[in-house]
């Protein structure tokens, strides 16, 4: 299947070709099992050759009161037949399990979409916890949708009434009925998922059967005539992909396994040192299951220790690894700037999410960019990365990795709540592809009457890497200015102007050994460049796609490297005629390629908490070239 990173073909991309996909929403209350639903149908969707993009959606609270609006969970995915980009603007299928969900998520369906709701949990208590007056399944306001209403509680009940489980327990099997309900719609084979099912309850046999028992009778109820033609099933068609070896992947699977095959391209052990926050704290679950690939996962009392760690195993001689999200990040702040006053290879994974402060716990955002670039005390200079997809968040943790060890600074690799917790399809890569950066440590001892200088440098102006403990070689750095010529502690003006001036080159120059930027659709010199970061590509991507189609002279520009940006970027800027940079944010990095090209780039800013949509995109394509 292709993946969600798919760049299209000249010709694909001036095809005013509309692939056969669906876009389904599984919502209810955060105790239904949603999430699972969603995965095991993502799972399914995969195994069936389909390209997809989901898009998770959880509530803030760790347990709002049941049958609210404020503890509504969703998934979503977006499936079909060729290359699958975003999780889709708006649900073809809305699954709701009770009224809070119908409330939270019907206005984004589709006009005609169709809403398949469990009637049983339409009661007159839970339609007053989500603010209904009346039963919308009754009074006609669902109207613009089509409505297929059933007893899923009760169906439910009667399936798993032979395995003698309680009324609270047997309820629980009600997501495995949806799912079947929906394996049948769209003609998923259900044995992978028993198989999953009977693993996942092993040490309780009853539990698996009667989860199985829910997933037939949902599948059954689709087959038969009960329903009649109201739902009928649809096959959509595998997506062309090349030969290989695929799995389906989150981004922080992704970037736990980018950080192991990066340590593991670098000859280092890894040490992660994590402390728990919405969304980064799948990347320490993650990698704690990665023992034996040479990684020690540590949590932390808290985000200073967290990081701290990081910088003592880095000076031992791992690759030193942190992860947060935006507060976390900036009770980092200062330990970023002893690591990069001690110019030790770190690097520091933030997976931003709504901000500020809490903000919004379990929302995206991409409103940290100028955290990273400029969040610390003093002049600190750090190398920048951004992922635009689950897939690629794995080759940009290897170049984090690449970058902070040759270059003997920490590096900021940004993810976002979205990238963390979608998944798609990944071709697993072919690691002899992947050019080795070992690490050589400096072992040679000065000769006898001379002194040892840690501060020594190479071509790149990296400092040398000495384990402590190698003979004659014992040495001291730390956060206070060193001397450039001997690494003793010197607070000569003439000596900090250069000690500054040397680690800002050092950083800057990481842009000679980084690609130059392409375009991703379009080319040099349209009316308009799109410019984007992160994961606003496959809402970019696909608008920009759309707006070629209709004919309009208009290209996509995406950035991987976002300090010190690509070498070529100033020039490419230029030749455009108009420059949009959506963001999720309120203008960073509008600002930033402002203020290093002097380009009239102009904000698409969306602070909502939710992704970019591709027709608000190709909104702001039209108004930019009117």
């Amino acid at each position: 299947m292709a993946t969600a990173t798919h760049l299209l073909t000249p010709e694909e991309a001036e095809a005013d070709v509309r692939p056969e996909a669906v876009v389904v929403r599984f919502a209810g209350d955060s105790g239904d099992g949603m999430q699972l639903t969603g995965g095991q149908f993502t799972l399914s969707t995969a195994l069936a050759g389909n390209d997809l993009a989901t898009f998770p959606d959880f509530p803030a609270e760790i347990r709002a009161p049941q049958g609210t609006t404020f503890g509504v969970s969703a998934f979503q995915i977006n499936f079909g037949s060729a290359a699958i980009d975003t999780a889709g603007d708006a649900p073809d299928v809305l699954v709701a399990m009770n009224p809070a969900a119908l409330k939270t998520n019907v206005e984004d369906l589709k006009p005609g979409g169709l809403i398949i709701a469990d009637e049983g949990e339409f009661g007159a208590r839970n339609l007053a916890k989500a603010g209904y007056g009346a039963n919308p399944l009754e009074d006609g306001s669902l109207a613009p949708w089509q409505v297929i209403k059933f007893n899923i509680s009760q169906l439910t009940l009667d399936a798993v009434k032979p395995f003698g489980l309680g009324n609270k327990e047997a309820l629980r099997c009600k997501n495995m009925w949806t799912l079947g309900l929906a394996l049948w719609m769209f003609d998923r084979d259900r044995a992978p998922i028993v198989e999953w099912l009977r693993a996942k309850f092993a040490k309780a046999a009853e539990l698996a059967e009667a989860n199985i028992a829910a997933l037939n009778a949902g599948h059954a109820y689709g087959e038969t005539a009960e329903i009649g033609g109201q739902i009928p099933q649809r096959h959509i068609d595998p997506a062309p992909a090349e030969p290989g070896l695929y799995r389906t992947v989150t981004g922080a699977e992704s970037i736990s396994l980018g950080l192991v095959a990066g340590a593991q391209l670098a000859g280092l052990k890894m040490f992660f040192g994590g402390y728990p926050i919405t969304p980064a704290s799948a990347i320490l679950h993650h990698l704690s299951r990665l023992k034996e690939y040479g990684v020690t996962t540590f949590q932390a009392e808290d985000e200073i220790a967290a990081i701290g760690s990081a910088i003592g195993a880095a000076y031992a001689g791992s690759l030193g690894v942190t992860s947060s999200s935006g507060p976390g990040i900036a009770l980092k702040a200062e330990a970023m700037g002893l690591a990069i006053m001690a110019e030790l290879p770190l690097v520091i994974v933030n997976s931003q999410r709504g901000g500020p402060s809490t903000g919004l716990p379990t929302k995206t955002e991409q409103s940290d960019l100028y955290q990273a670039v400029y969040g610390r005390n003093g002049d600190a200079p750090m190398p920048v990365i951004a992922a635009r997809s689950p897939a690629d968040a794995f080759d940009c943790a290897i170049e984090a990795c690449r970058i902070a060890v040759q270059y003997m600074t920490p590096v900021m690799l940004l993810t976002d709540g979205y990238i963390a917790n979608a998944a798609e399809p990944w071709r697993v890569p072919d690691m002899s592809a992947y050019p080795p950066f070992p690490v050589r440590f400096h072992e040679e001892a000065p000769a006898e009457g001379e002194g040892f200088n840690p501060y020594a440098r190479d071509d790149r102006l990296a400092r040398i890497w000495v384990k402590p403990g190698t003979p004659g070689l014992t040495h001291r750095i730390g956060g206070i200015e060193k001397n450039f010529g001997t690494g003793h502690i010197d607070y000569a003006p003439a000596n900090h102007q250069k000690m500054t001036d040397t680690r800002e080159a050092k950083v800057l120059g990481v842009a000679a050994s980084i690609p130059e930027q392409e375009v991703c659709l379009g080319g040099p010199g349209a009316r308009l460049a799109v410019v984007g970061w992160g994961s606003t590509f496959g809402p970019i991507h696909q608008a920009v796609r759309r707006a070629r189609a209709r004919g309009l002279d208009v290209a996509h520009v995406h950035l991987r490297h976002i300090w010190p940006l690509p070498r070529n970027l100033g020039d490419l800027l230029r030749s455009y005629g108009r420059i949009i940079v959506p963001e999720m944010n309120k203008g960073q990095l509008k600002t930033l390629l402002r203020d290093q090209f002097l380009v009239d780039a102009r904000p698409v800013n969306k602070v909502s908490g939710q992704p970019f949509k591709i027709a608000e995109i190709e909104a702001a394509i039209d108004e930019a070239l009117r």
